[in-house]
């Protein structure tokens, strides 16, 4: 058997938890100035004898263990700020609870006494964790270090860090304990690439190392949850899939936004293809936790824009995939009278990511009682979703016969939502969308930053993608928009709506999103040393002046909001000036440039550096290249 970074089997019970994410909104410090009244459940595991739920409550900064046979919180158990991650003991004797902040840390509760034992200092935002088969090691996702934690539960030390491709944020071992398969939320090359998404590391435990990177198709981002099936054969990965390379001239039938779930044959380490969760006409928007049942026949997946649960056929999924090595058609019955297709659009498996109607007939959608499901677990036929804003634990009996299907519990006192809550609430909600395709967090993941793809708006003009800009300080730092062609971001988010979403909506929940959005608070660098700028940053800070860049990039906010023709115009382009970018954060927000064309700071400073336009660095040595890159990454 195996489990997941959630979960595992024990005994008479199987209990699979997915990966609870906390990517984004719910990672690296508070979203919104408001958050003591809410609970915030993001994640949820099971006890190994299947009688309780542990739920990890975001922003009440604790652990409810949930009784099941009362359906009531037994207990809250105080843990570090801000606990997404949970795993529970092979014995069921400790859990462990990851704190998403920048100084992270995980800790370990026993079970029995309900309190923390240890706290293990870690790396930045672990959001995710895994013990080992043989119960003796921790493996953490520190997703802003871009590595995995290796920690030694005798001295309960990280002893080993192993770097993956960007932002782990959730990881599945496989039964022997010899391969972890790591999911990385965001694409890490240049967004004007002809390919870009997200990978899957594969790391050999024993040799602490990644042997491999899975690809995933082209677009594939926001990337959330895996988990390997009950049979080791496949592993199954919740991400959206953006179909970026068009411009964004309709949003019906999935032209701009899909979401999707990837499948891995465990064993090979190969891509085996990609399904589309949603319906033709009807979005399943941002797939977020994945589990399976203790038999293996059913994939669950939770959406955090529709507020849905998809139960999946794995026997019938698999039967429309052929193996490596075949004619590679999808269609099972080939007539004598010639090749006759079984789906819509699917005659081959390179048709299925763009097939919606691959899923009918395997697939059913559950609509949940409460809003912002997120982490998932499953004992037997029932289904345990973590609802984030509506402080409530969902239950979903996946029989068919079940009387009862879906219901909503309360996890404390109902708490009427404040006017930031409600914001944060339609940020997320893919109800505000036409068809509900995306919600606003499907481009600008991570709590309003940014999906690291480029679109083509046709707010300037056709055939000019232009990268995605993360959503922290914009309405502090107008105009809005690459090209500045949007006033202020209020203008930006109405316009977003229309041009973007499809939709309308009223002036007083346009307003809310504002509100959110101006909530967002930066996140301390991961480039600082103990919450300062190291020796190599300080050099930087004086060639920061040195070099001019202070003139454009000024403080407080590192920006004057002022545009600029830096020599990076194309011929698509309609403007060669572009607004002046905010360096705070920046260090989470690659690729760079208004076309993404550059991967890293350093390429910013020397590369796309033309006429020393961009600050004057061509003088610079490779050593003070190093130093100011140093210093703009530690903003």
């Amino acid at each position: 058997m195996r489990k997941s970074s959630m979960g595992k089997y024990s005994g008479k019970y199987f209990i699979l938890v997915c990966v609870l994410l906390a990517v984004g909104a719910f990672m690296g410090g508070r979203s919104f100035a408001e958050t003591g009244d809410f609970l915030s459940p993001i994640s949820v595991i099971a006890g190994v004898d299947g009688k309780e739920l542990y739920i990890a409550e975001a922003t009440a900064n604790q652990v409810a263990v949930f009784d099941i046979a009362s359906s009531k919180v037994a207990k809250v158990i105080p843990v570090g700020e801000n606990p997404v991650g949970l795993d529970i003991s092979i014995d069921g004797s400790k859990l462990y609870v990851t704190s998403a902040v920048p100084a992270g840390k995980v800790q370990i509760i026993d079970v029995r006494e309900g309190s923390v034992t240890d706290s293990i200092a870690v790396g930045h935002t672990p959001v995710a964790v895994v013990e080992s088969t043989d119960g003796k090691t921790l493996y953490v996702c520190n997703q802003f270090n871009n590595n995995i934690g290796v920690i030694d539960l005798s001295s309960k030390k990280q002893v080993a860090a192993i770097d993956v491709v960007r932002e782990p944020v959730a990881a599945a071992l496989t039964s022997d304990g010899k391969i972890l398969l790591v999911v990385n939320h965001l694409p890490a090359g240049p967004a004007n690439a002809d390919y870009c998404a997200s990978v899957i590391s594969v790391i050999d435990t024993v040799a602490k190392m990644v042997i491999k990177n899975i690809e995933l198709p082209n677009g594939s981002t926001n990337v959330r949850g895996i988990i390997i099936s009950p049979d080791g054969r496949n592993a199954y990965v919740t991400h959206v899939l953006a179909r970026y390379q068009f411009p964004v001239t309709y949003l019906e039938k999935g032209w701009i936004n899909t979401n999707a779930m990837t499948i891995i044959d465990v064993p090979e380490q190969r891509f085996v293809n990609t399904v589309l969760v949603d319906d033709v006409d009807l979005g399943a928007a941002n797939p977020y936790g994945v589990s399976c049942t203790a038999d293996g026949k059913n994939i669950l997946i939770t959406h955090a824009g529709s507020y849905e649960l998809s139960v999946i056929d794995r026997k019938g999924l698999h039967s429309r995939l052929l193996p490596a090595g075949s004619a590679r058609k999808f269609t099972s019955e080939i007539h004598s009278g010639g090749g006759s297709k079984l789906f819509e659009a699917s005659y081959s498996a390179e048709d299925v990511p763009n097939d919606l109607t691959f899923m009918a007939g395997i697939r059913r959608r559950l609509k949940l009682d409460g809003i912002g499901s997120r982490g998932l677990a499953v004992i037997g036929t029932k289904v345990y979703v973590a609802e984030y804003f509506t402080d409530s634990i969902g239950v979903v009996d996946i029989d068919p016969l079940a009387q009862l299907a879906v219901q909503s519990i309360p996890l404390g006192k109902t708490r009427t939502a404040t006017f930031l809550r409600k914001g944060e609430v339609l940020f997320n909600d893919a109800s505000l969308s036409y068809q509900m395709w995306n919600s606003c967090t499907s481009c600008h993941t991570g709590d309003g930053r940014a999906s690291a793809l480029n679109w083509d708006l046709l707010n300037d003009g056709v055939a000019n993608p232009k990268n995605i800009r993360s959503m922290l300080l914009a309405h502090k730092t107008p105009p809005a928009m690459i090209t500045g062609v949007r006033a202020n971001a209020e203008v930006a988010v109405r316009s977003g709506i229309r041009y973007i979403q499809f939709a309308a909506t009223s002036e007083r929940k346009a307003q809310a999103i504002d509100a959110y959005l101006k909530s967002l608070k930066p996140i301390a660098s991961p480039y600082l040393v103990n919450g300062k700028l190291s020796k190599a940053a300080e050099n930087g800070q004086k060639l920061f002046s040195k070099t001019g860049c202070v003139v454009c990039h000024s403080q407080p906010l590192y920006t004057n909001m002022s545009k600029y023709d830096i020599g990076t115009s194309t011929e698509q382009d309609d403007n060669k000036e572009f607004d002046t970018p905010t360096l705070i954060e920046v260090w989470r927000t690659a690729p760079y440039l208004h076309d993404g064309r550059a991967v890293t700071i350093k390429n910013v400073l020397t590369k796309f550096n033309q006429d020393d336009k961009h600050g004057r660095t061509s003088e610079l040595t490779d050593e003070e290249i190093e130093e100011l890159a140093a210093f703009v990454l530690s903003l």
